[in-house]
């Protein structure tokens, strides 16, 4: 935040401030995803852009890796329906950004070099 606070190329920037609904693949329902930033700013060549971002622990944001028939532990089952709502989330949010020529970005610790 204090990145986006200093940063002359945002024009502004909110939390949390809007949200999309998605149908839950856990309960067939739905739900309501509120992503953390919503940021409109200048790209490298001074055109205006708005970008919604989601960060994420890696291990949220990949798919669990495969298990041996037999191994599905509860750890395993609840990552896999962790990565599922996940992805529910975010393809109603590039939906979303799509309508609105927007750009829907993920960053985890990698991304942001922590």
């Amino acid at each position: 935040m204090g990145y986006l606070d200093s940063n002359p190329n945002v024009i502004q920037w909110a939390s949390e401030e809007l949200f999309i609904p998605y149908k839950s693949p856990l309960d067939g329902k739905w739900h309501r995803y509120f992503p953390d930033f919503i940021i409109r700013m200048r790209d490298k060549d001074g055109k205006t852009v708005t970008k919604m971002i989601e960060i994420k622990p890696r291990s949220q944001a990949v798919p669990p890796a495969l298990r041996a028939k037999g191994q599905h532990t509860k750890k395993y089952l609840k990552e896999v329906a962790t990565y599922g709502l996940n992805i529910s989330k975010w393809n109603a949010a590039k939906e979303y950004c799509a309508d609105r020529n927007w750009e829907f970005v993920v960053l985890t610790e990698k991304e942001l070099g922590i």
